[in-house]
């Protein structure tokens, strides 16, 4: 199933990608040796087939007591070795406790990109409540689908307010597999190219996705 999403990616113009497994603590996941070994099998089998993207390993962090301390220790990972973390809250989560959450992992050096913020009733709903977040140091992410209305009239309109006011950073795929969650950009990139311009659309899909693997720090606003 992998080699058939990096070749689904490859064919939608994607040539890197940061590999992004959950990392939560009710939900089997693999270890850190495990994932780079299966990276790297996946970058010898892309090799064979003459896929070109590049791989780089990741984790989507699910956010809990004493996750800076695991990731001091390895047990945790960053997004392509940079300083950058992709978190994620319960959706349902606080406020301030993601707020709080946020501001843990600043303080540990990190700089933390919220995923698929468009998820969080709490934040979505308050005003000023990702205003603040970015203002904190926080980069906010949303997903493709969310963008072009897969997720709802409700969220896409949401969504739109974000961009429009260029509070996004970054736009992932969310993919998990090749029937419901595919790993495509490209409706959602001319989506955003023809309504917010081709120089939002370059920032969120080329130039901040590099930023990250380069370990490059990105202007918030």
């Amino acid at each position: 199933m992998s080699m058939q999403m990096l070749r689904y990616a490859a064919g939608d113009g994607i040539s890197a990608i940061i590999c992004t497994p959950h990392n939560k603590p009710d939900r089997r996941h693999v270890s850190y040796p495990k994932v780079v070994s299966r990276v790297d099998r996946l970058r010898e089998m892309l090799a064979e087939e003459a896929v070109s993207i590049e791989l780089h390993i990741g984790s989507e962090l699910y956010y809990r007591n004493g996750i800076v301390e695991e990731m001091r220790k390895d047990m945790a990972k960053t997004m392509a070795g940079s300083r950058y973390i992709l978190v994620e809250f319960d959706p349902l989560a606080d406020y301030e406790y993601l707020r709080n959450g946020i501001y843990t992992f600043l303080m540990g050096g990190y700089h933390p990109i919220l995923a698929h913020a468009e998820r969080y009733r709490n934040v979505c709903a308050r005003k000023c409540g990702i205003d603040d977040l970015i203002e904190m140091g926080c980069y906010i992410q949303v997903n493709a689908g969310s963008i072009i209305g897969k997720s709802g009239v409700g969220i896409k309109r949401s969504v739109g307010k974000l961009l429009k006011q260029r509070q996004v950073h970054f736009v992932a795929t969310d993919a998990h597999d090749m029937k419901k969650r595919l790993p495509c950009l490209s409706d959602c990139a001319d989506h955003v190219r023809k309504k917010y311009g081709e120089d939002y659309c370059r920032e969120l899909f080329c130039d901040n996705p590099l930023y990250v693997i380069r370990n490059k720090e990105i202007a918030l606003y």
